[in-house]
C-alpha cells in the first residue's frame, strides 16, 4: 500500500497551554481515528538550521515546515480526504501530501 507523507507548514501557536492541550488531544483523537494506516504519527521539528550551497549555515528555516507522519493510504485521494479532517487546518497551518516513492536498496 502507498505511503504518504504530510508535512505540516506555519501554524498558529497555542495563546496560553490550556488551547494547546485541546488542539493537541484533537490531533491525538485525529491520529488514533486513522488506525494502522499511521506509520510514523507526529514527528514535530525542532532546532533547525539551513545548510547552503556554498556550505554556510543559518540558524532557522527558509520554509514554515514544522513536522510531518506517514501514512499508508490506499490512494492520493483517500490521503487528501484524511488530510481535509486533519485539525492542523483549524489553527490555520497548511498541509503538504506527497507519494512517498520506494528506492531500491541495490547500490549500481
Amino acid at each position: 500500500m502507498p505511503q504518504y507523507i504530510f508535512v505540516y507548514l506555519g501554524g498558529d501557536y497555542p495563546s496560553d497551554p490550556e488551547e494547546g492541550n485541546k488542539h493537541f488531544a484533537k490531533y491525538q483523537e485525529w491520529l488514533s481515528s486513522l488506525g494502522d494506516a499511521v506509520i510514523s504519527p507526529a514527528i514535530p521539528f525542532k532546532d533547525t538550521h539551513t545548510v547552503h550551497p556554498d556550505g554556510t549555515i543559518e540558524p532557522g528555516t527558509t520554509t514554515a515546515m514544522s513536522g510531518l507522519s506517514i501514512i499508508k493510504m490506499t490512494s492520493m485521494d483517500e490521503a487528501l480526504k484524511v488530510a481535509q479532517s486533519c485539525p492542523f487546518l483549524e489553527i490555520n497551518g497548511t498541509l503538504e501530501i506527497s507519494e512517498m516513492i520506494q528506492m531500491s536498496s541495490q547500490a549500481n
